[in-house]
């Protein structure tokens, strides 16, 4: 590695400046230094040479601007917002304007306006590891997928919840074969999805979603609900639940952006440079390890829009994850969010 290679990777934690950011703050400076009654700098002794004065005040200016990008990453965008309560922990930067611009993404998304009494749709694709015992063909491992269509009532507590299922070709879990009853899964299925009893804050219901904080610090108060902040199963946690807000959950663009930014503070987040979801879709993604299991969170994002397209977990520890680097755990696409008055009859189930 050569010399400027390490120095672009020091300090990589910290969130780099935009170059409006910067020529914003080197402005001000200079207003403030040109202003009646403030402490002049000494004058250059050849006013043709006044340049190390502007590239000193640029210096300046690039750790001052630094410094209000980090504070926009973790108070929402504003850098007159009130301070975070907690310590924020540095993230690589890449995490930060991923999840910044997926935030900003939010809010200019079409939004939608359950009304209580009504249902939210979700269509989404899904693949799942399952282990398969057989005596004929032994231990064998794949990968479980289907079309999946969930009818979710806004209030969460209430009754008439409805999925369809669809079953779709297995697929492969590393190196195992695809077992002969991997095949039986085809077909399409109905139920109705039965009262959800979790505990309050552990809701992703819109009638509970939407009254959550409208601010990262106080989502990221809302992830770390009866965890300890700064814990290997506190972080771990912290990062599982904001998929679960995610993932046949819907909220108010104001949470949604919130949830991105707070997302963006737990410790251990990384970038990824490519994913892909489980409709084959190409993104970009951002994840934590969960060093215990060997595998990779990831919440993955359009390149293009920062919208979310899905979550995936990835073996990153062989060992660990008694699978080679690189198998895909588990896996989903979200398709389609919409709102509708009534779920569909269930004969059964």
């Amino acid at each position: 590695m050569d010399e400027m290679a390490q120095l672009n990777l020091l300090r990589a934690e910290v969130p780099r400046p935009a170059p409006g950011d910067l020529r914003t703050e080197e402005d001000r400076l200079l207003a403030e230094i040109a202003a009646p009654g403030s402490a002049r700098l000494p004058r250059p002794a050849h006013r043709g040479r006044a340049w190390p004065l502007r590239i000193g005040l640029s210096a300046v200016a690039t750790g001052l601007a630094a410094a209000a990008v980090a504070g926009i990453a973790l108070s929402g965008g504003d850098p007159r917002a009130p301070r975070a309560s907690y310590s924020p922990q540095a993230v690589p930067v890449a995490v930060v304007q991923t999840l910044d611009r997926a935030a900003d993404a939010a809010t200019r998304q079409r939004e939608l306006h359950p009304r209580p009494g009504q249902f939210l749709v979700f269509e989404s694709e899904n693949e799942e590891s399952v282990d398969s015992n057989s005596k004929e063909h032994g231990h064998s491992r794949y990968l479980s997928r289907d079309r999946r269509k969930i009818w979710l009532p806004v209030a969460g507590r209430a009754t008439g919840g409805v999925l369809i299922e669809t079953g779709l070709p297995p697929r492969r879990y590393g190196d195992w074969p695809i077992p002969p009853e991997a095949g039986q899964e085809a077909g399409t299925s109905e139920r109705t999805i039965d009262f959800d009893n979790r505990a309050e804050y552990l809701r992703t219901d819109y009638a509970y979603l939407s009254r959550l904080p409208a601010d990262p610090q106080g989502m990221r108060a809302h992830l770390y609900d009866h965890l300890t902040p700064g814990t290997a199963d506190g972080d771990r946690e912290a990062w599982s639940r904001a998929g679960a807000m995610l993932t046949e959950g819907y909220m108010p663009a104001a949470q949604r952006a919130a949830l991105f930014r707070a997302a963006a503070t737990i410790p251990g987040a990384q970038a990824v440079g490519r994913a892909e979801d489980a409709a084959g879709r190409k993104g970009i993604a951002v994840a934590r390890v969960d060093e215990g299991a060997g595998e990779r969170a990831e919440y993955i994002f359009d390149p293009r829009t920062y919208l979310l397209l899905g979550r995936r977990t990835v073996v990153v520890d062989a060992k660990k994850g008694q699978a080679p680097v690189g198998t895909v755990v588990e896996s989903t696409a979200q398709l389609k969010v919409s709102v509708a008055d009534g779920a569909p009859k269930v004969t059964g189930g």
